[in-house]
């Protein structure tokens, strides 16, 4: 008779024959752990089959601009765990946070002080600061790419138009500098219409993420950066669905009244905030 100890170290054994050092590593860990995981939960046949039909769900509802098993990962700490073990917060160095399931490769270029809305809805933001090294030396060239959810809380994959909106990249300029209009970020769920939602809803928990700004920034030299900033005061900042909150990247967006003169010049016709945001980059 096979008992349940020996059923976990015949499976980690028949990794052993494995040539990539790192993969049987891997794989003798998470047998290791599922079987663990197992034997302490005491799973039942049905139980095992419900999260067989969870996990074929998410693959179904997945598509090129819907990736479930990215929100899952998010929704379970995964993603921001992954991040603390690859990109520990070091010295002056801004912290990074997840990606997310909506970044696109290839958005529109801008200019410096150009606009990222491309006609998405909601309150323009001016978005200012610059991009150095931890020794502060300026890092000219860098590249930035911004995306964000509209007032509706939809980022424009989300829509069947096709069209791109809210997303850009720029490059910093001689002095490290970079600055460009944006919108007030606003707080919105999930996408939670999927198996992702149901875990949420059964777990009594909101799908809500706190308003943010997404931002890649990569120079040669350096350690790509993926980050957010914040809006400060938000009630969303202590329940964020993907724990992606860090109270380093937490910014006051301060409001102007219609026709105050904006950095740029200009007088917008309508309400706007603006923020800043310096990026420190580690060497590579």
């Amino acid at each position: 008779m096979t008992d349940e100890q020996e059923v976990t170290d015949q499976v980690v054994a028949s990794f052993d024959a494995a040539k990539d050092e790192r993969f049987r590593e891997l794989m003798r860990a998470l047998v290791r752990h599922a079987h663990a995981f197992v034997r302490e939960t005491r799973l039942t046949e049905d139980e095992w089959n419900a999260a067989i039909g969870f996990l074929t769900a998410a693959g179904h509802i997945t598509t090129d601009t819907r990736q479930e098993f990215v929100l899952l990962s998010d929704v379970l700490g995964i993603s921001m765990l992954t991040v603390a073990v690859n990109e520990p917060a070091t010295g002056d160095a801004t912290e990074s946070t997840v990606l997310g399931p909506f970044f696109v490769q290839d958005s529109p270029r801008i200019e410096p002080g150009g606009d990222i809305a491309r006609g998405a809805a909601g309150e323009p933001s001016w978005i200012s600061g610059t991009v150095t090294d931890v020794h502060g030396t300026p890092v000219a060239g860098a590249r930035i790419e911004v995306w964000e959810a509209d007032d509706d809380g939809m980022y424009d994959v989300q829509y069947e138009d096709g069209a791109l909106a809210g997303r850009a990249h720029l490059f910093t300029d001689a002095e490290g500098r970079y600055r460009f209009w944006g919108l007030t970020p606003t707080p919105y769920p999930i996408p939670d219409d999927g198996p992702v939602g149901r875990l949420l809803e059964h777990a009594g928990r909101s799908p809500m993420r706190a308003p943010h700004l997404h931002f890649k920034v990569t120079a040669p030299g350096h350690r790509p950066l993926i980050t957010h900033i914040f809006v400060a005061d938000d009630p969303y900042l202590r329940s964020d669905s993907v724990f992606g909150v860090k109270q380093s990247l937490i910014r006051p967006f301060d409001r102007h009244e219609a026709g105050t003169r904006a950095p740029d010049g200009s007088r917008p016709d309508r309400t706007w905030t603006s923020a800043s945001f310096d990026i420190v980059l580690r060497r590579d």
